[in-house]
């Protein structure tokens, strides 16, 4: 009886093995359920991402296409961005409202046909009031058409490596065809980091339109409930739900992170909140070289000066784990030689970052200083010198 007992035991044992191995997910699989499984969001579709390297720290159904509601105007504030950077347009502009621009429902500044504001006022009231009228009339200022301009932000998205997103429209009204991820829009975050005008406007609190008569609130609240929060968009639509696109820095961690679909009134602050908790306990960013900081000197020929002095471009970090930070190391690549003029900021090298044998980020190495070209009377002195000694 107990030989019987002990081999039903060993082939329950078998067989339970042989199905978790049938059962098993593929090695990414596991690490996607691995990665975050202590997290539970009541959003449909989220995502936390490493601002710096883009790298994934927790998703949710991330590549879902969803609606955006305003979130869609994180987008539209790029689009305008590129427009002013190419110098297509200026901040100074005054923008005049069509009546297709005051037509628009929803969350808006009650444009009057006519009325001006400079271009800088309208992307606050669509960054701080999320002005759906601003966005048409800012759009017919750059491109001459809200259609056209809709166009950019579709050939924007496709630039971004956005598979998931398709625009109907600059400001996010429920549409057939408009939709986008959390993970596009995550790509769109990092973008938006690079311009310093759109981390301005959509950190501002609150703003006085039409000289104090029309008070502006950001819709986005994180900016007053969540330390280190400065940037984005929020959106609500009955189809969209509760959206919202942030980003939050804390001692040189910044993270992004966008929740979708969220049914519950400021509930996605509320998840947003718990993501964010969630990745400044568990990841940290530890720097191994500041900006600006003296990496080695080059050897300058035919300059005013005989060397020149090699500095990080800007500061050398890395997104770790807590207490999984070891195994990564530094290796600094200068240039031997360099020859005159030599320009500040010229490129002399890089210092590569390591986790083993795996580079996982870099920065460039260049000059602190200008160097001039030494003239034919400077370079004859100094090799007579060289020569005779004096």
């Amino acid at each position: 009886m107990r030989k019987g007992l002990t081999l039903i035991l060993a082939l329950a044992l078998v067989l339970g093995n042989f199905g978790t191995v049938l059962a098993a997910p593929s090695t990414s699989q596991s690490a996607a359920a691995a990665q975050g499984a202590e997290l539970e969001t009541e959003a449909i579709s989220a995502i936390l991402v490493d601002a710096e390297s883009g790298r994934i720290l927790y998703e949710k159904e991330a590549h879902k296409e969803l609606a955006p509601a305003s979130v869609t105007k994180l987008m539209t504030m790029l689009v305008a961005a590129d427009a002013i950077e190419s110098g297509r347009v200026k901040l100074t502009d005054k923008v005049t409202a069509s009546e297709n621009a005051c037509s628009l429902g929803g969350s808006q500044i009650y444009l009057e046909p006519g009325e001006t504001f400079s271009l800088e006022e309208m992307l606050i009231s669509i960054a701080v009031g999320s002005a759906n009228d601003a966005c048409v009339a800012v759009a017919e200022h750059i491109y001459g058409t809200h259609e056209a301009f809709v166009n950019e932000m579709n050939k924007k998205a496709q630039e971004l490596g956005c598979k998931n997103t398709h625009f109907a429209n600059a400001y996010g009204l429920p549409a057939e065809g408009h939709y986008t991820s959390a993970y596009d829009l995550a790509l769109m975050g990092r973008e938006a980091l690079k311009y310093p005008l759109i981390r301005k406007l959509t950190a501002i609190k609150e703003y006085d339109l039409r000289d104090g008569k029309f008070k502006l609130w950001n819709t986005n609240k994180l900016l007053w409930w969540y330390e280190g929060a400065d940037g984005f968009k929020t959106g609500w639509t009955n189809e969209a739900k509760y959206c919202l696109a942030s980003t939050v820095e804390r001692d040189g961690l910044r993270l992004i992170a966008v929740v979708m679909g969220v049914p519950q009134v400021r509930g996605h602050f509320a998840e947003s909140m718990k993501i964010y908790n969630y990745g400044f306990a568990k990841y940290a960013y530890k720097e191994f070289a500041p900006a600006g900081q003296k990496q080695g000197v080059i050897t300058v020929h035919k300059g005013t000066e005989n060397e020149v002095t090699a500095v990080t471009e800007k500061s050398l970090g890395v997104t770790v784990e807590k207490g999984k930070d070891k195994n990564i190391w530094v290796e600094t690549k200068l240039n031997p030689d360099v020859e005159a003029p030599v320009q500040q900021g010229q490129q002399l090298g890089e210092v590569l970052l390591y986790r083993d044998n795996e580079v996982i980020n870099r920065v460039n190495l260049v000059a602190e200083q200008p160097i001039a070209k030494a003239s034919l009377y400077q370079q004859m002195t100094r090799t007579l010198q060289g020569v005779f000694g004096f």
